[in-house]
């Protein structure tokens, strides 16, 4: 269970799950209280074989403003503060990266510091028009964390990263979409539908293979090319033994659109 006053809400609409951060008044920043209920949201929507997707995103007028700086300066030990809150966060973005199921973050508003990591995280990156994004770690004497030395150079490239950790220049929605740190800006009229949309699509599609494509994916960058492609084989075999290839070929032979939803997120027949 998630205590509602943690800063983290949990919802359920079916095989989607929500998780929101709920800190409005604080612009969402994340205290340690918050990270712990990250983890455990975290944990939940990996381990629930119910769940086809996670939706992530903030309440109110902010996606989230990074570490709460209030606690920061309240620590009676500062290092030792940052060096748990940091290890708590991270032990809930490491759960959410590898989870076998896709992860929309739908960037509701500014995003900065960690807020940014967590926006970099998802498969799916939606950011409203009037959102923006801010390193900011700079700003407070501190060097970023949330993974974002390691997200950063990887969807942006090593030059963009350093420009925004050394400037902590605002990049808008729109130049975040063009240079690959979102996926998609989305009119702010247009946000809430194009998120439900979005998941709506993943909801319904081959979670088995998506998660396997994302272990693929995260995989890529510490293998060579022949070490790569051997887990693309194994991985596509695999995939072939499950219902979710069955349904798959059967529906593109049939002409008709799979029924991937009538599977659990192991492939196989979902139980009644």
């Amino acid at each position: 269970m998630i205590d509602v006053a943690s800063g983290i809400r949990f919802e359920r609409d079916g095989a989607r799950a929500r998780i929101v951060l709920d800190r409005p008044a604080a612009g969402n920043a994340i205290d340690l209280p918050m990270a712990k209920a990250l983890v455990a949201a975290a944990i939940l929507c990996d381990q629930d074989e119910t769940i086809r997707c996670v939706e992530l995103t903030g309440e109110g007028r902010f996606f989230c403003v990074g570490g709460d700086v209030a606690a920061f300066a309240g620590a009676e030990n500062t290092a030792a503060f940052l060096s748990e809150l940091a290890g708590v966060l991270h032990m809930a973005l490491a759960r959410l990266a590898r989870m076998a199921k896709p992860l929309v973050v739908a960037v509701n508003g500014p995003a900065a510091g960690a807020g940014v990591s967590l926006a970099a995280l998802g498969d799916l990156v939606l950011a409203k028009r009037s959102a923006h994004f801010t390193l900011a770690y700079g700003a407070i004497g501190l060097t970023p964390d949330g993974g974002a030395t390691w997200l950063l150079p990887r969807l942006i490239g090593l030059r963009r990263a350093q420009d925004l950790i050394m400037s902590n220049r605002r990049v808008p929605a729109e130049e975040a979409a063009l240079i690959g740190l979102i996926t998609a800006m989305v009119e702010d009229a247009d946000f809430a539908a194009e998120t439900d949309a979005a998941c709506a699509r993943l909801v319904q599609g081959p979670t088995a293979a998506l998660g396997a494509a994302k272990a693929l994916l995260a995989a890529s960058f510490a293998n060579g090319l022949e070490s790569q492609m051997e887990l693309e084989a194994r991985a596509i075999a695999a995939a072939g033994a499950r219902a979710e290839s069955r349904e798959g070929v059967r529906a593109f032979l049939e002409k008709r659109p799979p029924n991937f939803s009538s599977l659990d997120t192991q492939g196989s027949t979902a139980r009644q």
